[in-house]
């Protein structure tokens, strides 16, 4: 009998059959499972997106930003300028008053410290320049700020395991696997969402700026976003931005009915709409989406966290402009540089050939273990196909991405299945092959094979670790299975074979559990007969010594007391 607890049986059989029943929910449930292997890119098809970030349009954004806060700021230490303006790629001014040519570069140094810009004097002034160090630290902030604003709009779309990744110093590869027709995304993609709640400039109408095409300072001309012949003078200075936007809901009015996005304020920009509402009472403040009037409220009391967006959307629109704020302002616009679809024809050749290459693989390890091992072979094949039954419910319940990388990952996990069941299996041999009894043998080979089952796998999955969190594309879909690989075929190899091998002992009971064995048991016989054979010489000697002499000696005793007589 080989002892075979409770607790280890019901924990292999739960934990076989219960991923066993994961890996079924990929053949059922369709779409909205809630478990299942996705198909990636190279598998199941789809749209290849490459986009370009538009950090020329950031630079100068900035610098206008930058210009202003340096006409405010030496306005305010009463140094006058003139031809304060951006050209170039830098900004330029001149001094009226050289003799505060020092005073103005501490106040430009304070400004453009940590935007690590150059100050260059002129012959009467200033150029100020991005160094090359600070414009590559933008571009990378900038392009890494992108990719995660990318995936949250791509990931609340419903797309499954998009892969976005940075390709040069410009660009993001996007790859929407299953998704036929890209054009929901290019146009969630194609806008930056920046969100500013600032007045209206109530001072002039736009029918007269247009006229005069003089705007007033500190002002600017912008259309609305429904209708592109109307027009409204607002402020320049933003009150409210996107930044301080904490969430953003699609939702109907509670009077109109209309469909409304409801936002909700961080604590930063509650107190500031707060106080702006309050200091502005009765003035219309425009809400400003990508440069466009979305609507112009006019304030009827303070406002706090809590507001509102309307302007003659549908629910549609609600929802996707909700799902613009939430996922936040994108630092630059977005260009689609390629566009390309993938088609399905070459996925499901390669999951063809990757299922055939993977049935002739269990195939030719069954024949081998089964004509190697007869009935241990026959177990631990039966491992084997509990071990994929564990691979694929793993990744199930990750829901992982499934590539041909992945694949071939799976296929050597079969192939390398087997590694520990030969050992475990020689094992056993050597024990028997001492002359102990199969129970004995089985439970001693297990016990010392384990520790090193254990160390040779923890070698390849250190590997495939590092590969997962160095590694990117095609390695980190390799490395993926092979990680769950290793893990479900330590499992397979320890557990489930010591569970099946000692069921069979237990209840059919063999004399003899492999072909080899007997080989072994007639060198055991051998030895066993030559030192029964050395008993009965050293037995002889002693019993003609012992016996034989006594014997003679015990039978002169009584002659002698015959003769007496």
């Amino acid at each position: 009998m080989i002892p075979l607890s409770r607790l280890n049986l019901l924990f292999t059989l739960v934990l076989v059959f219960g991923l066993g029943f994961v890996t079924l929910t990929n053949f059922v449930g369709g779409d909205d499972r809630r478990f299942g292997i996705n198909l990636g890119l190279d598998l199941q098809g789809g749209s290849h997106l490459l986009l370009e970030v538009d950090v020329a349009q950031l630079v100068e954004e900035r610098l206008d930003d930058l210009a202003e806060s340096i006409r405010a700021d030496l306005r305010s230490k009463r140094i006058a300028v003139r031809n304060l303006r951006v050209r170039d790629e830098g900004i330029e001014f001149a001094l009226i008053d050289r003799s505060k040519s020092a005073e103005a570069r501490s106040a430009i140094a304070r400004l453009t410290a940590a935007q690590l810009m150059v100050i260059t004097p002129t012959d009467n002034g200033f150029r100020i320049t991005n160094s090359e160090s600070g414009l590559a630290d933008l571009t990378r902030q900038t392009v890494a700020q992108a990719i995660e604003i990318i995936r949250s709009r791509v990931d609340e779309t419903g797309t499954k395991e998009p892969i976005i990744q940075r390709q040069g110093t410009e660009r993001i590869v996007l790859q929407l696997p299953g998704v036929d027709d890209p054009e929901q995304v290019k146009t969630l993609l194609g806008r930056t969402a920046k969100l500013g709640l600032q007045l209206v400039d109530v001072s002039v109408s736009p029918d007269s700026v247009r006229a005069s095409g003089r705007v007033p300072p500190g002002s600017e001309l912008l259309t609305f976003a429904n209708d592109p012949t109307q027009f409204a003078v607002v402020k320049r200075r933003v009150l409210i931005s996107g930044e301080m936007l904490l969430d953003a809901q699609p939702g109907f009015d509670s009077i109109t009915n209309e469909p409304i996005v409801a936002f909700t304020l961080n604590a930063e920009g509650a107190e500031r709409f707060g106080r702006v509402t309050a200091q502005n009472i009765g003035r219309p403040f425009a809400i400003i989406l990508d440069d466009e009037v979305i609507s112009t409220p006019v304030i009827r009391g303070q406002i706090f966290a809590n507001g509102q967006i309307s302007g003659d959307f549908s629910v549609e629109e609600t929802n996707d402009l909700s799902l613009l704020l939430r996922s936040g302002a994108l630092p630059a616009p977005l260009a689609v540089v390629e566009e390309r679809a993938v088609g399905p024809g070459l996925g499901s050749d390669s999951v063809v050939a990757g299922r055939t290459a993977a049935m002739i693989g269990l195939l030719g390890v069954a024949v081998f273990m089964i004509a190697c091992y007869g009935m241990l072979g026959v177990i631990a094949v039966t491992a084997v196909l509990a071990n994929i039954m564990v691979l694929f419910g793993q990744l199930s319940l990750i829901q992982a991405t499934l590539t041909l990388p992945g694949i071939a990952g799976i296929v050597l996990t079969i192939g390398m299945a087997v590694d520990a069941n030969v050992i475990i299996f020689e094992r056993i041999k050597e024990e028997l092959a001492r002359g102990y009894k199969i129970a004995t043998a089985i439970k001693t080979g297990f016990s010392q094979a384990t520790s090193t089952i254990i160390d040779a796998n923890l070698t390849t999955l250190a590997a495939a670790l590092f590969l997962i969190f160095l590694g990117s594309g095609p390695i980190k879909g390799f490395s993926v299975t092979l990680s769950f690989g290793v893990v479900s075929s330590v499992f397979s190899a320890i557990f489930v074979t010591y569970v099946l091998l000692a069921l069979w002992i237990n209840i059919v009971r063999p004399t003899r559990i492999f072909a080899v064995e007997a080989v072994a048991h007639q060198h055991a016989g051998h030895a066993g007969n030559t030192g029964h054979n050395i008993g009965h010489t050293g037995h002889n000697p002693g019993h003609s010594f012992g016996h034989n002499p006594g014997h003679s000696m015990g039978h002169g005793k009584r002659r002698k007391k015959r003769g007496r007589r």
